[in-house]
């Protein structure tokens, strides 16, 4: 039986809240982002009168303002966002209980089940179309088709407050000429790879040479030519399923550059405060670690990542901290000035799963690392976040105050 997969996707989700809240920002050009003063953060979500500037989402707000200086850019509201996303999904559950979320504003979901009582796939994605502008004051766009990797595709063909229908029997006709980037899956390294080949279009992927895909992209190489050719197999998610948490990271962009080695250091133990105390609250241990290091080149933002594996699986900030600080001092060479430090805790795996120690490892130490940073955090419990910590974190250590915002991304397709 064919499938009737539907991709919605809200319109400049955070930057359409934003203008509904407060209807004086609608006609001029907006972005969502940080603290334009203390240099933080980065632009989240714009508006189409901010995108016709060539403002990029991932930019920072001094690039932008560059671009546009009439550029209006206000906080993000996170708690208005779920709102709306949680209302968004109640619109949704109105049709079918397979709804697997794709960040905070975008859904798949499967109505193959629903079409005789609300009509075609089509006529489903225009009632959710209409519905979410008359009881929500936003705009989605909306992918019909056989598949998610082509619903997905589908819903980013038009906007805003379209719906494309990509069909089985013609998705060759619609959807080969698209250059192969639009493809989930496809990212910056994967197109240029495919470029360096002479294969730039969906459907050029389509009828690539399955054994150069396996030995130049291994899996994920024979993964994409499946998709190109309509083969998505994926299933949507039940609505209450739960994705595996494959890491938890903390990032910031800092007031001032970092330029020096005592300073990363500072702000890495920070970051790791708040890894540590993730982990104990999901009850996860980390076997590996990751740094991510952003700095400017010729104004423009460019960046490096490096990861390696831990001595010994850990919840501790401590250790993690000291194990990300070496990473990067044996990986950077300080030819540039430090803009934004990400340290992610990687390779999850649950604290009672039971571990082979190594020969010359001090479990005994780190077990009393573990004891001692729960017994911290039943302080900070009781008496604030900031009521104990490392001496070196009291002073200033060019870090925002204003971090405590956490998303949860998605972490694949459910299979």
């Amino acid at each position: 039986m064919e499938r009737t997969i539907l991709h919605c996707d809200m319109n400049n989700f955070y930057a359409s809240v934003e203008c509904m809240l407060n209807p004086s920002l609608r006609g001029h050009p907006v972005a969502v982002g940080g603290d334009v003063e203390n240099r933080h953060g980065i632009i989240l979500a714009k508006n189409y009168e901010a995108k016709k500037f060539g403002i990029q989402t991932g930019e920072a707000l001094w690039q932008a303002k560059q671009k546009c200086p009439k550029l209006i850019i206000v906080p993000p509201h996170y708690e208005e966002y779920l709102k709306y996303s949680r209302l968004a999904h109640s619109i949704y559950a109105d049709y079918t209980d397979l709804i697997e979320p794709y960040g905070m504003d975008e859904v798949w979901m499967d109505v193959t089940g629903s079409t005789k009582a609300f009509g075609s796939g089509e006529v489903i994605a225009n009632t959710l179309r209409e519905r979410i502008k008359y009881e929500l004051g936003l705009t989605i766009s909306v992918g019909v088709s056989f598949c998610k990797v082509f619903a997905k595709l589908g819903s980013d063909m038009k906007k805003p407050d379209a719906v494309t229908v990509i069909p089985k029997d013609s998705f060759r006709d619609i959807i080969w000429d698209l250059p192969a980037s639009d493809m989930l899956g496809v990212g910056r390294s994967t197109e240029k790879f495919l470029s360096s080949y002479g294969i730039h279009t969906i459907g050029q992927l389509a009828n690539a040479y399955p054994d150069l895909m396996q030995r130049k992209l291994g899996k994920n190489g024979m993964v994409l030519l499946a998709f190109a050719n309509g083969e998505d197999r994926s299933k949507v998610a039940p609505q209450d399923y739960e994705p595996p948490m494959k890491s938890i990271g903390h990032g910031i962009t800092t007031m001032q550059d970092l330029e020096n080695n005592a300073e990363v250091w500072n702000i890495m133990l920070a970051l790791t405060q708040d890894i540590g105390h993730k982990l104990r609250v999901y009850n996860k241990n980390a076997a590996g670690v990751a740094i991510y290091i952003r700095y400017i080149v010729d104004k423009q933002i460019a960046g490096k990542q490096w990861q390696c594996q831990l001595p010994v699986r850990t919840h501790s900030a401590a250790i993690i901290a000291k194990e990300a600080y070496r990473l990067f001092e044996r990986s950077y060479g300080w030819e540039y000035p430090i803009r934004s430090v990400t340290v992610r805790a990687i390779n999850l795996c649950s604290q009672d799963l039971p571990e082979q120690l190594q020969f010359f490892s001090d479990a005994a130490t780190v077990e009393r690392k573990e004891k001692l940073e729960t017994a911290i955090e039943d302080i900070r419990r009781r008496f604030g976040k900031y009521s104990i910590q490392p001496a070196c974190l009291c002073q200033n250590i060019k870090m925002p105050t204003d971090r405590e915002v956490e998303l949860r991304m998605p972490t694949g397709m459910f299979q």
